[in-house]
């Protein structure tokens, strides 16, 4: 079955179409949360993801703020803007289906989260330390995360009990090796100094992992976010990947 794995939309449409074209036909879409926030088409997207075949959507931490599961009070002031105007937009439709997330679910031998195994909305996983810690909150051979907006992919060698981090080159293929803990990147605000949308095309027979990058119409977002007077940091970042 080919999936394509997906996680923080983070409600640009354009970058989502982008990679949506890019991916092609796929059995099933698997999100890892954070469909809004930041962008400027929270509802667009929510309904185009709701179109995808055999979807499976986990909650993301903006995703539960803009519902009110989430207090903003760890959110930084332009970040809590956005929630605001989020929340002033948001269909009541949208908003049930964010409310009816998960913050965990389990796909054969993948578990899906949005921040960690640990901590399923709260925590990052930016080292091998927290990939060592969070190994014993899971069990199956894989889990797939999003949140840090960073394509990386942690490694057990239980040999030497020892994890490694690597960072998959778009368009080169790994087969994944358990147990490993993956994160396709995000769609729509990528932060690892390459502004191309992120995502990655799982193969649960070969059980192999493709991190693809795609170019979307940045501007058409940016536009989009001065219309709705969302703050100017969050619309330069795009243009730089950062």
């Amino acid at each position: 079955m080919r999936v394509l794995v997906i996680s923080d939309i983070h409600a640009n449409l354009a970058a989502f179409e982008a990679v949506l074209e890019a991916a092609g036909k796929v059995h099933a879409v698997w999100c890892l949360g954070d469909v809004v926030g930041y962008g400027p088409n929270p509802n667009e997207c929510v309904e185009l993801l709701l179109e995808q075949p055999n979807l499976t959507c986990l909650l993301g931490n903006h995703d539960a703020a803009c519902i009110g599961e989430m207090s903003v009070s760890t959110f930084n002031r332009e970040a809590r803007m956005v929630v605001e105007w989020t929340q002033s937009v948001m269909t009541e439709e949208n908003n049930q289906f964010l409310k009816e997330r998960p913050l965990v679910s389990v796909m054969d031998e993948v578990t899906l989260v949005h921040g960690s195994p640990r901590q399923p909305i709260y925590e990052y996983m930016l080292d091998v330390k927290s990939a060592f810690e969070n190994l014993s909150y899971f069990d199956t051979d894989f889990c797939f995360l999003g949140h840090s907006h960073l394509p990386l992919m942690f490694t057990y060698y239980p040999e030497d009990e020892h994890v490694k981090l690597r960072f998959p080159i778009a368009g080169e293929p790994l087969s994944l090796q358990p147990r490993s803990i993956i994160n396709p990147g995000s769609v729509g605000q990528p932060r690892d100094r390459d502004p191309r949308a992120s995502f990655a095309i799982y193969d649960t027979d070969s059980r192999s992992w493709d991190l693809q990058r795609v170019e979307y119409d940045i501007l058409r977002t940016q536009e989009q976010m001065r219309e709705v007077n969302l703050p100017d940091r969050h619309i330069n970042r795009l243009s730089g990947g950062w």
